[in-house]
C-alpha cells in the first residue's frame, strides 16, 4: 500500500490508547466502531451546487443548528465510544460556523483527526492559520472541472473556480494537506484525466471522484448510465495506477471499482481496505439538526443526538443492525462480488427506499451460480492493532494516535519491516526508519485522504 500515514509514526507528543466501551457487535460477534464520522455543521452556504445532497444555500438560517455547547457534548460522546475517530467538519459551508475552530480544537485535542470539507471559496491565509491552530490536519475542496464556464454553472457560483485555485495555493504555502473532489457527470467525464494530472502535479494527496446520488438537490439529477459508470471506473483503475505512490485515486458512492481491482490488480491499495459499503458498520453522518444517518447521502434516520447519545445510537439503533446484519438483495445479493463491493447503500435507498435493495447502476449482470469472489489478501482496514513483536511504551503510544480505521494497517507494515530486518521489537527508532522509507511524497502525509466519506 503506497499511502500509509507514516508521519504519525515520528509526530511528537505521547497519547494513550482508551478503549472503547461497550462497541457495537454485530451477531457475529464482530465489533463495528465509527471508525470515521462526517459532520454536516450548518445548512448554510454561499454555494448552492446543482448535486448537493444537504440542499445547502444562503436561504438557510443558522437557528436550527445545534449549538456549540451540544456539539461538545457530541464530540465527547462520540471519543467515548472510539478514542480516535476521523472527524470530518463539513456543511454546507462549515466556514460559515464561528466556532468551527473551537470544535476542531475540542475533537483533536481528545484524539481524533479532525478534516474540514469545504467548497474551497472562503479560505484566507487567516482562516488556514486559525485551522491549524486548532488541530485540523487536512482539507477537502471541490474541483469539477478546470474550466470556469462548467465548474462556476455547476457550483451555481460565478469566480468560485479560480477561488478554489488561489486556495488551493494557500494551502500549499501553508504546507496543508489537502484531496480534490471531483462529481462525474456527462459534462466533465472527459476531463478527469486532466484533472487527476492537475492534483498531482498541485500536490493533492488524494483525488476523490464522486458517483451522483439521487438525493437532495440531485433528487432528479440522471447520474450516468450503468455503461458510462463502467467506462469511468475502468479509467479511474488506469489513473489510480498511473498515480500510485504519488496520489491516491478512489470512487466514491461506487463501490463497483473493486471488482475491477480484484481482478485486474492484486496489488491494487485499494484491497487493503474494507470494502463493502462502510455506512452503519464504520462510517455515519452527522445532520446539523442532530440526526444521525449511515451516511451523507442517505437521509434514513438512525438516531438522534438531542435525546439519545451517540454511543446509544450507535450501539443500539435497529437501522444500523439492519446494516451490519441484514442480506443484500436482487443482484447485488446474488452478486459473485458481494464480499468485495456489494453496491452503494445509499443508492439503492434513493432509487428503491431499500437499505439492502440492489445498486441498479452498476452493469454487472450476475448468474447466482458463481462462487463468492473473495479479496487477494486479508482486509486491514479497521482491523485491530494486533502485535506480535515486542513494542517499547512510547512506540506503542505513539501509534495509539493514529486513527482507528487504519491503525491496523500501520502496525502490520511496521511489525512486517522490523521483522525482515531481524529487529527484536519495535522502538521510536524503528518507526523513524519506517518512515524514512517510504515514498518521498507521502513521507509526510497524514490519514485523511483515505476517508471514506467526505463532500464533494
Amino acid at each position: 500500500m503506497a499511502a500509509i500515514p507514516l508521519s504519525m509514526l515520528d509526530a511528537p507528543g505521547n497519547a494513550l490508547e482508551r478503549p472503547a466501551p461497550n462497541p457495537g457487535r454485530d451477531a457475529g460477534s464482530r465489533i463495528h466502531l465509527p471508525h470515521v464520522v462526517a459532520w454536516n455543521l450548518t445548512r448554510r452556504c454561499n454555494l448552492a451546487c446543482a448535486h448537493c445532497y444537504i440542499s445547502a444555500g444562503s436561504w438557510h438560517a443558522s437557528a436550527g443548528e445545534l449549538p456549540t455547547e451540544t456539539c461538545f457534548r457530541i464530540v465527547d460522546e462520540l471519543l467515548a465510544v472510539n478514542a480516535s475517530p476521523l472527524l470530518i467538519l463539513s456543511g454546507g459551508e462549515p466556514l460559515l460556523r464561528d466556532d468551527l475552530e473551537a470544535l476542531a480544537e475540542r475533537a483533536a485535542a481528545g484524539g481524533a483527526t479532525v478534516v474540514v470539507g469545504t467548497n474551497g471559496t472562503r479560505l484566507t491565509d487567516a482562516r488556514i492559520r486559525s485551522l491549524m491552530d486548532a488541530g485540523v490536519k487536512g482539507v477537502a475542496v471541490s474541483v469539477d472541472s478546470l474550466e470556469e464556464r462548467y465548474h462556476d454553472r455547476f457550483r451555481h457560483g460565478e469566480g468560485s473556480l479560480q477561488q478554489t485555485l488561489d486556495t488551493v495555493e494557500r494551502l500549499r504555502a501553508h504546507r496543508l494537506d489537502f484531496i480534490v473532489q471531483t462529481t462525474v457527470t456527462r459534462g466533465n467525464r472527459g476531463q478527469l484525466a486532466t484533472l487527476a494530472a492537475w492534483a498531482a502535479e498541485r500536490g493533492a494527496v488524494a483525488f476523490n471522484v464522486y458517483f451522483v446520488v439521487a438525493t437532495g438537490r440531485a433528487e432528479h439529477m440522471p447520474g450516468l448510465a450503468p455503461l458510462e459508470n463502467e467506462e469511468v471506473l475502468r479509467e479511474l483503475v488506469t489513473l489510480e495506477k498511473d498515480y500510485r505512490g504519488r496520489m491516491m485515486v478512489r470512487s466514491k458512492c461506487q463501490p463497483q471499482i473493486m471488482r475491477h481491482a480484484v481482478t485486474s490488480d492484486a496489488d491494487s491499495p485499494l484491497l487493503n481496505y474494507e470494502t463493502r459499503c462502510p455506512c452503519g458498520t464504520h462510517y455515519c453522518r452527522i445532520t446539523p439538526e442532530g440526526q444521525v444517518t449511515p451516511c451523507p447521502y442517505t437521509p434514513a434516520v438512525a438516531g438522534d443526538l438531542t435525546t439519545s447519545s451517540f454511543g446509544d445510537i450507535w450501539n443500539h439503533s435497529p437501522l444500523f443492525l439492519t446494516l451490519r446484519t441484514g442480506t443484500l438483495g436482487g443482484k447485488c445479493g446474488r452478486c459473485e462480488y458481494r464480499g468485495v463491493c456489494g453496491g452503494c447503500r445509499a443508492r439503492a435507498f434513493a432509487e428503491g427506499g431499500d437499505l439492502m435493495g440492489p445498486d441498479e447502476s452498476c452493469v454487472y449482470e450476475p448468474t447466482g451460480s458463481t462462487p463468492l469472489i473473495e479479496g487477494h489478501r486479508p482486509v486491514t482496514y479497521g482491523s485491530a492493532a494486533t502485535t506480535e513483536l515486542e513494542w517499547t511504551p512510547e512506540a506503542a503510544a505513539r501509534v495509539s494516535m493514529i486513527p482507528s480505521f487504519v491503525r491496523g494497517v500501520v502496525t502490520e507494515r511496521v511489525e512486517r519491516f522490523a521483522r525482515e530486518r531481524g529487529y527484536p521489537r519495535v522502538d521510536l527508532e524503528v518507526m523513524a526508519e519506517v518512515r524514512r522509507a517510504m515514498p518521498a511524497d507521502f513521507s509526510k502525509r497524514l490519514p485523511f485522504f483515505l476517508q471514506e466519506g467526505g463532500e464533494a
